[in-house]
């Protein structure tokens, strides 16, 4: 049966990605976003010229206002809401600390609010592999506690999942969480790792490598993420958390060589100590998203920054 899903966030990242796919598979999928300038606002009009081209309807509206959701809901009778709108970025919520609360928690509430109102509405909405904040047991496991939080980013993600399982409790909304780990690719976020070191890669300008280079992280691609999404869609849960990363963690020494080989020039590192907010390992338990989801990544991280570097040599104006 077609599904009619709102993808909030749609000119983001993950979102745009998803939408695409959705649609190519003969679902009626609307996008809205925010356009803010988090990152530049001219990479998500690119993408949201692509959507449209495709045939996305993309709404421009904000998730703090709970009237505009309201009356998109109430006219367009969606199966399901796909809520990836969110303020990212662990290191910015050491100075814009509001921009989460606004975002992340009043934002999220009123989505909440209004699949209170459709309870046969499956929401479906992005956590993060920050909510493991400080643990330091791996790989990461979804019954793992998550009580000591590393960055407000985390605190905001793991308030979603509380408030999202507190609502299903209340009102019996079927909730699916999905904690991404380090998601990257073309059309990617600017301030993500990978993205700013190809850039400066390429105009031979200095990297800042934190902690030393002395970190780990679970590099997933694109294109699996949103095969888990859609997965996750599908599937129908009544109240789940899953992992979708790639399970494979990479040291960040290993993911800069990795670059110094597709783009043909060496890094110029500059060593940092660790910054606040950071941690030195996120790793994927996926065997849980394997069993209920049958996700299985299939993009090595040489595979994947191939696909990102190509494109980005094409896209040096965003």
């Amino acid at each position: 049966m077609q599904k009619k899903i709102l993808v909030t966030g749609a000119a983001g990242f993950i979102g745009f990605h998803l939408a695409q796919y959705l649609k190519a598979r003969g679902d009626d999928v609307i996008g809205l976003d925010n356009f803010n300038d988090y990152y530049s606002p001219a990479l998500k009009r690119q993408r949201a010229h692509f959507l449209k081209e495709k045939g996305i309807a993309l709404v421009e509206g904000d998730i703090c206002n709970g009237r505009m959701l309201h009356d998109l809901m109430e006219r367009q009778h969606f199966t399901h809401v796909v809520n990836l709108a969110a303020q990212a970025g662990v290191r910015y919520s050491l100075t814009n600390p509001q921009a989460y609360i606004k975002a992340n928690i009043e934002g999220f509430t009123n989505i909440l609010e209004v699949c209170r109102n459709y309870p046969e509405t499956p929401l479906i909405y992005a956590s993060s592999s920050s909510v493991y904040g400080r643990n330091t047991k791996v790989p990461f496991d979804v019954q793992d506690r998550v009580d000591h939080q590393a960055s407000l980013y985390g605190v905001t993600k793991k308030t979603n999942e509380l408030l999202a399982d507190t609502y299903h409790h209340l009102y019996n909304i079927p909730v699916t969480g999905l904690r991404f780990f380090t998601v990257y690719g073309p059309w990617g976020r600017p301030d993500m790792a990978y993205y700013s070191f190809t850039k400066a890669i390429m105009l031979e300008q200095p990297i800042d490598v934190y902690n030393y280079g002395k970190l780990k992280r679970d590099f997933t691609y694109i294109d699996d993420i949103v095969k888990g999404i859609v997965a996750a869609i599908d599937l129908g849960a009544k109240c789940e958390l899953f992992n979708l990363g790639n399970n494979q963690p990479v040291s960040l020494e290993e993911f800069i060589e990795t670059l110094e080989t597709i783009i043909g020039k060496k890094a110029i590192r500059r060593f940092l100590p660790m910054q606040a907010g950071d941690v030195l390992e996120t790793y994927a338990d996926i065997s849980h998203s394997q069993s209920q989801l049958k996700f299985i990544p299939q993009t090595s991280l040489k595979q994947g920054l191939e696909r990102f570097v190509d494109w980005y040599k094409q896209n040096t104006s965003y």
